[in-house]
């Protein structure tokens, strides 16, 4: 394979790990986790390999006070809030709606950024939006009396959390290498999830064999090797393809959720998800490539 196909094989394999997050949530909470344990050893694991590859790599970086400021709000709160969101949305909600949910995410991000950015909003724009709106209240619309309320208050929270952590990261990660900002996000997020465990009592390390695969599947595969996988594809096909081609990531999460637990979405639904997704790529083409790094941002730092 050549350098192109080889990057379309990586993003599609990140997507794929990142899909499959929800699905083993699912998982480990039949196993006896809570949402607090699930993302607190989640991101313990995944502090200590991304520490490692620091360390092996002999990364050098150079952080500054305000800096290390940032990276807090991104991790201890932006990053807790929008985990903890999108987790516990699943316990309530079918996978499968919850990810349509959440990817309206850049519709929020566009709004956020032309309101702090004043970035201008071209006729593209606008039907995104308007496609993604129709498109979310056919998701959930049809059936909403039947359809957890909670549920789906958390996955649009876990949306519009993110949207303003993207717009912050994306400032951040323009000063600092990629990596080193997901390590300290997720040092700073495994201090959040511990000090919030301990003060509500919801700590329970004694889980059942099932419950400890499903998170070390969840911390190994769709944090760490997922993010490596992103940055390398991201680097061989553009950022605009790696966004486009991470939609894929949806798609994985919903086609698992109807194999393994039989969650069913209606006619309605799934041409409302066809419209929820088709916005959030039409907001992606609407914009010019930008470098890489504020790309990185935008989509690794994410991952609830």
């Amino acid at each position: 394979m050549n350098p192109y196909q080889i990057g379309v094989v990586l993003v599609l394999l990140s997507a794929v790990f990142f899909g499959i997050m929800p699905i083993f949530a699912l998982y480990a909470y039949e196993g006896g986790a809570s949402v607090n344990t699930l993302l607190l050893m989640r991101f313990s694991i995944a502090t200590v390999l991304f520490f490692l590859y620091i360390l092996i790599k002999r990364e050098a970086f150079a952080i500054k006070a305000k800096h290390f400021l940032f990276l807090f709000i991104l991790g201890g709160i932006f990053y807790t809030l929008q985990s903890l969101f999108y987790f516990s949305s699943v316990q309530y909600i079918p996978a499968s709606l919850a990810v349509l949910i959440f990817y309206t995410y850049p519709i929020y991000v566009v709004l956020l950024s032309y309101w702090v950015d004043k970035e201008k909003l071209n006729r593209q724009i606008i039907f995104s939006i308007l496609l993604s709106i129709i498109g979310l209240s056919m998701v959930v619309g049809t059936s909403f009396n039947a359809i957890n309320h909670l549920g789906v208050l958390l996955a649009v929270g876990a949306a519009l959390v993110y949207s303003g952590y993207t717009v912050l990261g994306s400032r951040v990660v323009k000063q600092l290498p990629a990596v080193i900002t997901s390590a300290f996000v997720s040092l700073f997020a495994t201090v959040s999830l511990l000090i919030m465990g301990l003060a509500r009592h919801e700590l329970e390390l004694d889980l059942e064999l099932q419950a400890w695969v499903a998170i070390a599947v969840i911390a190994v595969l769709s944090t760490v090797v997922s993010m490596f996988t992103y940055f390398r594809g991201l680097e061989l096909v553009g950022s605009t393809k790696t966004a486009i081609l991470s939609m894929v990531e949806p798609l994985i999460t919903i086609g698992l959720s109807v194999i393994l637990f039989h969650d069913k979405l209606t006619v309605s639904q799934l041409i409302g998800g066809v419209g929820v997704l088709a916005g959030a790529v039409l907001v992606v083409l609407s914009h010019r490539p930008e470098p890489a790094p504020k790309e990185i941002s935008s989509v690794v730092i994410k991952r609830g």
